[in-house]
Parts: structure tokens; sequence; C-alpha cells
């Protein structure tokens, strides 16, 4: 089948490569930071846009080559109506939830911080909405409790080409069938940057556990502030340390081990990323 691909990140190089050893690929669309997909294509002569295609910006571009199937992993843009119709048969994507759940971006970053056993990857079909579109296929994957997103993604990394490979033997044999989403039970959650990772110490010490693994290197991390300096955490575990109610969360109890106050007991911080100061019993993080 004659393919368009819509990738970006490791992930999206990863599926490109795969792709292009077992089907003809027409063109493929990524942004400006996926370095490894525009060498690739470069390399390979394959016809490339980067950049957000919204706004009629790409159709110049792919009008005049035709496909069979649109295929999306792990692409930064949300597409529209004439992209969306271009493939002779259909367009798909691979969505890292369990549809309907976890719409929208990092789902499964979100998944970790909500606390969530179970996660898990979708190939629906593309409309114009976000992640909205029928569902083809489903794998569900464990979240286990140590489990950072890095290990998710990893996990994630073993079933999306098998899952690719799955949906296109239905495409070529016709015995593809998608069933709607249940919309009313939906969640969408947004887009993550770095910034939006500080601690608040008033968090029970069960969401700020989850809140530090799902971050954890070689994600941004998630933060916290000691006066105006920055400290990285990407492991924290539960102590036993005692404590006063009254005490502010934040609450900097031993720095050796260090150990934080928190509403519901004591973090022991057992990894962070190296820093140019002290950090001294009393102090409070922010």
């Amino acid at each position: 089948m004659k393919l368009g691909v819509l990738v970006s990140g490791n992930l999206g190089n990863i599926v490109l490569r795969h792709l292009y050893a077992q089907q003809e690929i027409v063109f493929v669309f990524t942004d400006s930071k996926s370095d490894s997909i525009i060498e690739f294509c470069n390399e390979k002569g394959i016809d490339i846009f980067i950049g957000n295609p919204r706004k009629g910006k790409s159709q110049e571009f792919y009008e005049n080559k035709p496909i069979d199937v649109l295929v999306s992993v792990n692409y930064l843009f949300l597409i529209e109506k004439d992209l969306i119709n271009h493939p002779s048969i259909l367009a798909f994507n691979i969505h890292g939830s369990l549809l309907p759940k976890y719409r929208g971006r990092t789902p499964h970053v979100w998944a970790i911080i909500n606390n969530e056993t179970k996660t898990g990857i979708t190939a629906h079909l593309i409309d114009e909405g976000c992640d909205t579109g029928d569902i083809i296929e489903q794998i569900e994957i464990e979240i286990n409790s140590q489990d950072t997103g890095a290990d998710v993604l990893n996990k994630y990394n073993d079933q999306y080409i098998p899952l690719i490979d799955k949906v296109l033997h239905r495409i070529e044999n016709n015995t593809l069938v998608a069933q709607p989403q249940n919309h009313n039970e939906a969640t969408y959650f947004g887009k993550r940057t770095p910034e939006d990772g500080n601690i608040d110490w008033n968090w029970q010490k069960e969401r700020i556990y989850n809140w530090v693994r799902a971050q954890a290197f070689p994600y941004p991390g998630a933060f916290t502030h000691l006066d105006s300096n920055k400290i990285t955490i990407d492991s924290i575990g539960f102590s036993n340390v005692g404590y006063e109610y009254d005490m502010p969360n934040g609450l900097v109890l031993s720095a050796n081990p260090f150990l934080v106050k928190t509403p519901n007991g004591v973090i022991q911080i057992d990894k962070f990323r190296a820093i140019d100061f002290e950090v001294k019993v009393g102090l409070i993080l922010q």
C-alpha cells in the first residue's frame, strides 16, 4: 500500500523505519525538532513536510501525492479535514491510552499522576476531533507501582509496531471493523511543559510520589524550590519518621537522609539532580 506517515520523536522514528521496510511511503510529516526523522527522509529521498500543517499550509505539498492510508504515530499536531480525507481508504492514529479515557497529550504521564494501575494504546480512525475517532483495536498495559513515565513509554514501544502491522493487515484484507467511542466516558488532559512539574507540598504524599515518578529522568522532572534555588527530584519514598500536625508542609526534617513533611506523612527524597547549595533542617520547600 501507499502510505502517508505522520510521526514525531524517537518513537515516530522507530515506526517510520519499520514502515519503510514494509510498505511504500509516499510522504512524511514531522516537526522541526525530530532530527532523526528528517535525516532519515533526506537519506532515503522521501518527500517531507516539516512544521504545523494546519490552515492549508501543507495542502500544496501533498495534494498531488495520492496515498491509500494515512498513518499517525506520536505526531505533535492535529490535522484538518482536507488531509484526513486525502487517503483513498482511511486515516488512523495510535494513541497512548485506552480511549475514550485520557484523550490529549502525554496520556501515560497523566495516568501515572492519577494513580492508574493500567493504561494502553489504541488504534483509532482520525476525525476532526482530538482522539475522538472510532476505535479499531486496543492493547491494555499494566502500570506497576514503581513505573516511571519512561518505563511505561518503553512498554508502549514494544506494542506499537505489532498493532500498526495488525491494522494494516486488516486494511489489506478488507477485514477492518471500527467501533464508535462512548463520548460520555471521555476524559481529556492537556499538554504538559517542564514548568508544570512544580510540587505542591500540601498534596497528600501519595500524589507527590506519583507526580515525581511520572516525570522522572529522562523527562524534565518534578521540582521544588528552596528560596530561589530549584531542586529537581527523580525518586522518593515514604518514611516512618514522626512529625507534628501543625508543622508547615514542605518543612525539611532532615538533610541526610533528605526528609520532608507532608499533610499525611514524611517523604524521603532518594534521588535529586545536582545542586550547588546546602539543604538544612528547618527550611521550607515551596
